[in-house]
C-alpha cells in the first residue's frame, strides 16, 4: 500500500537515474551563502505572470539561490523548449527524462511576456534537447525573433547547450542575432566525466570559438561552478582555454548541492577567493568577470551586460 501511495503522490521520479545512488554528504553552509526566502510582491507578481503565461524558469527549475531577489526586480531567466532535460548532469536540479514536443507558440508567449514585464535585458535558456535533429536551435531562433518584435528595445542574451552532434545548429543561433551568446564550460576538463558526463570540453569551448568566428561584434560568455574538487591551476587552465576562444564574459560562482543524491560540495569557497579569482581573469584579457559565491550565469544580467558594452568601447 505504501508503494501505491507513493507513485500517486510521486508518479515520475525528478531524477531517475540518480534514485538508487547512495547519498552524498552534505556540509553545513557557512554565513556568506544564506539567503533570505522570496516573499515580495513582485517576485509573487513575477510568479503569477510565468504561470498565466504557461511559461518555464531556470529560476525555478535550477532551484537558484537569487530567485527572491531577481524575481522580485521583475528579472527573471526564460526556459525554453520544456522543463525536462535529456541529459542527467550531476550537478543540475531540472528534470530528467523523455521531453515533450515542442510548443510552437512558446516563442510568441516568451515575446509577449518580455513586453509585460518591460524588460530591457532579457536572459533566454533552455534545457537540452538531444532527441531533435537540431538541438532545438530554430526555436532560440524564433524566440529571439519574436522578443524583437514584441520588445525591439529589449537587449537579448541567450545560453545555449552545447549543440552536440547538431552539424549547423550554432550557425541558424549565431543569424538570429542575440546580443550576448552564452555557453557555460561548467567545471574543469579532469571533472567532465563524472560531473557532465554528457557534455565534451572541447565540443564546448570549440562552439563558443564557432561563435565568434560567424560574428566576431558578437559578445560571448561563459561560466563554471567551483567546490566541486577543481584544483585551482585548473581554473587558470580554463580562464587561458577560454580567452583562446575569445570570449568576453567569465562568470566564477560556488556550486551548491541541489539533493543528497546530486555531486558532493567538496568546498565552500571563501569570497576573498573568488575577488582573487576575478584579478586574475581580468589580467588575462576578461572584458567582464563576475566572480563571488552567489555568482549565476544570468544574475545582474542586465547590468553586467551594461559594464560589458562599456568595457569594449574603453578598449577600442
Amino acid at each position: 500500500m505504501a508503494v501505491v501511495l507513493d507513485l500517486i503522490n510521486n508518479p515520475r521520479p525528478r531524477h531517475p537515474e540518480k534514485a538508487h545512488k547512495p547519498d552524498s554528504a552534505v556540509l553545513p553552509k557557512p554565513d556568506w551563502i544564506r539567503v533570505k526566502a522570496p516573499v515580495s510582491r513582485g517576485y509573487a507578481e513575477t510568479h503569477a505572470l510565468m504561470r498565466a503565461n504557461g511559461l518555464h524558469t531556470v529560476c525555478e527549475e535550477a532551484g537558484c539561490p537569487n530567485i527572491g531577489e531577481c524575481w522580485d526586480k521583475k528579472h527573471a531567466t526564460f526556459m525554453i523548449m520544456g522543463d525536462t532535460c535529456t541529459r542527467a548532469c550531476a550537478f543540475c536540479n531540472v528534470k530528467t527524462g523523455l521531453p515533450a514536443a515542442l510548443d510552437a507558440s512558446e516563442p510568441q508567449h516568451v515575446g509577449e511576456a518580455t513586453a509585460k514585464l518591460g524588460l530591457s535585458h532579457i536572459v533566454v535558456t533552455s534545457v537540452d534537447r538531444d532527441d531533435l535533429a537540431d538541438g532545438g536551435a530554430q526555436h532560440f531562433a524564433d524566440t529571439i525573433t519574436a522578443i524583437r518584435r514584441h520588445a525591439p528595445s529589449t537587449t537579448i542574451e541567450i545560453l545555449t547547450p552545447d549543440f552536440l552532434r547538431k552539424d549547423g545548429a550554432v550557425e541558424v543561433v549565431v543569424a538570429a542575432k542575440p546580443d550576448v551568446f552564452n555557453h557555460n564550460l561548467e567545471t574543469v576538463p579532469s571533472l567532465y566525466l563524472s560531473v557532465r558526463p554528457g557534455a565534451r570540453y572541447f565540443h564546448s569551448l570549440r562552439l563558443l570559438q564557432r561563435v565568434k568566428e560567424l560574428d566576431p561584434t558578437m559578445f560571448t560568455k561563459s561560466g563554471i561552478m567551483v567546490g566541486l574538487g577543481e584544483e585551482r591551476n585548473e581554473i587558470l587552465q580554463v580562464m587561458d582555454d577560454l580567452r583562446s576562444a575569445d570570449v568576453d564574459f567569465l562568470t566564477i560562482g560556488q556550486y551548491l548541492q541541489p539533493t543528497r543524491k546530486h555531486a558532493e560540495v567538496k568546498r565552500f569557497v571563501p569570497p576573498d577567493e573568488f575577488k582573487a579569482l576575478e584579478k586574475i581573469a581580468y589580467a588575462k584579457g576578461f572584458l567582464m568577470v563576475s566572480a563571488s559565491p552567489l555568482t549565476r550565469s544570468s544574475h545582474h544580467a542586465g547590468e553586467d551586460f551594461a559594464r560589458l558594452k562599456a568595457a569594449r568601447l574603453a578598449k577600442a
